[in-house]
């Protein structure tokens, strides 16, 4: 089937736009927020195809687009002013909720609730993540849970280097969403590698360990602001430990794509990360010495390390698989187009 589906989040959309399908992907011409087109820094394959607006009016105009898959409230709109379609009553459509609340746990009333094309259960919203689906108040909307998948980067963990790995994007401004005070006190112990967009801005925040704190040779941190998806996977497979910050956040794919690499895991036990990090795993605590702590003695340990990396990747092949992920979508889009 042809898809209409919004870049959004780079590594949910690079295995989403794998499948068997056509996937049209919005792009305006400075390629902002409502139409990024294709990825710059994945590699999509060749069905994903970028349409300007007036492209994507067309294919709507003459029936070419068999469904639509909304990931912010703002395309409803954007789906109406370009094509005149209405989600759901005109064209068959689902609402992917990638994250979970921002607001009280317990009472924050989705966008789409109150929307009228999902009365009736025209367009389902599909969430990432059980703990989402729990948390959100969607009203009378019909919800699903399509768990994450990834396309398995490969076993490339070597933890050459004795530091601690992390993937996290706007470290300073998303500070204690994302965790970045746990972070920090980390790195006042033990040298870290830090990837992804605007990680350079944590320089003016970070104090080097002490020599011989992460063991063996000195090391100083390391700041990789957006590196291509491929290129960090290597980089990061040399880290010895991976570290997750977050407090709050979904199910962050660079959690799961970190544990398929073969890295052993610190997180804190937040919304999914206790269902995403068996014991084997790794270690999920609240007290920030204690994963402090653990870090050392892995930095210290590379077998201890390694064994719990192979059970991590072991746990994602088997819960988070890319396959599961297509073949459970395709079940989905099947169902709102029949």
């Amino acid at each position: 089937m042809r898809i209409l589906v919004w870049h959004v989040h780079g590594s949910w959309a690079t295995a989403f736009v794998a499948g068997d399908h056509e996937y049209v992907v919005p792009v305006v011409a400075d390629r902002g927020p409502e139409g990024r087109g294709r990825a710059q820094t994945w590699d999509w394959p060749a069905s994903a195809r970028e349409a300007t607006p007036e492209q994507i009016a067309e294919l709507a105009a003459d029936g070419g687009i068999d469904v639509v898959v909304l990931q912010r409230p703002e395309e409803v709109e954007l789906l109406r002013r370009w094509t005149g379609l209405v989600p759901g009553r005109d064209v068959p459509a689902v609402y992917v909720e990638h994250n979970a609340p921002t607001g009280h746990a317990a009472r924050s009333r989705h966008p789409l609730a109150d929307l009228d094309v999902v009365e009736e259960g025209l367009v389902p919203v599909v969430h990432v993540t059980a703990f989402n689906q729990l948390m959100w108040d969607c009203g009378d909307a019909r919800t699903l849970v399509v768990d994450h998948g990834i396309p398995d980067p490969g076993h490339l963990y070597t933890g050459s280097r004795a530091s601690v790995g992390v993937v996290v994007n706007e470290p300073v401004r998303r500070w204690r969403v994302a965790g970045t005070d746990v972070l920090l006190e980390v790195g006042r112990h033990a040298p870290l590698d830090v990837y992804g967009m605007g990680v350079g801005k944590l320089a003016e925040h970070l104090v080097e360990p002490p020599s011989g704190q992460a063991t063996g040779p000195a090391l100083q941190h390391g700041l990789h602001d957006d590196v291509p998806q491929a290129a960090m996977h290597a980089r990061l497979a040399t880290s010895r430990v991976y570290l997750h910050p977050y407090r709050w956040t979904s199910l962050g794919l660079s959690l799961l794509e970190a544990m398929a690499l073969g890295m052993p895991v610190l997180a804190l036990p937040t919304t999914e990360a206790p269902v995403a990090v068996p014991p084997a795993a790794g270690v999920l605590s609240s007290r920030p010495d204690e994963l402090v702590a653990t870090a050392r003695r892995w930095l210290a340990d590379p077998d201890e390390a390694r064994e719990r990396g192979s059970a991590a990747r072991a746990h994602v092949l088997e819960h988070y698989s890319h396959t599961t992920f297509l073949r459970r979508w395709d079940t989905v889009l099947q169902e709102v187009t029949s």
